[in-house]
């Protein structure tokens, strides 16, 4: 089966925004999903698993850039979905990242979502590198702005 770039992109749009509307507008200290899980960072493989026994249940990838951890995308398993988990699997990530000093340029829609929910995170969005996924807009003029984001992330990549 052949994948397009189109209907990858289109899956991906429709996760992110099942997830987004998922995620919880309360406070994130006081979120708790339904499901007892552990986050384990994957370091060699760039990505935090939300991992309920052996089963991964989320994820969460990223990469370092620069001194920055870049927030790439969230994924969470269709069965445990509006339980909670993308919003605690993030806010135990941004927690973790925080206790480094990092920063964070963040591509991946959803976090933009959670911090907009949380703004007690904002001050980890690194000032010259927020991404693409950083400050989330609801309009049409933010396409422009993302790809101009999206090609500043990959000439820091390079």
């Amino acid at each position: 089966m052949t994948t397009t770039v189109e209907a990858e992109a289109a899956n991906r749009e429709e996760s992110n925004a099942e997830l987004i509307a998922a995620l919880n507008k309360e406070i994130a200290s006081e979120v708790a999903s339904s499901w007892e899980f552990d986050v384990i960072n994957d370091a060699e493989r760039g990505r935090w698993i939300a991992a309920l026994g052996a089963e991964p249940i989320g994820e969460l990838t990223y990469r370092f850039v620069g001194g920055r951890v870049v927030l790439l995308s969230t994924w969470v398993n269709h069965a445990y979905r509006k339980q909670q988990v993308a919003t605690e699997l993030v806010a135990r990530v941004l927690d973790e990242i925080r206790a480094t000093g990092k920063n964070i340029t963040i591509i991946c829609p959803v976090i933009g979502e959670f911090i907009a929910r949380n703004p007690e995170y904002l001050d980890l969005i690194d000032k010259v590198h927020p991404g693409s996924g950083a400050y989330p807009h609801h309009d049409s003029t933010v396409a422009q702005h993302d790809e101009h984001q999206i090609g500043t992330f990959e000439h820091d990549l390079a």
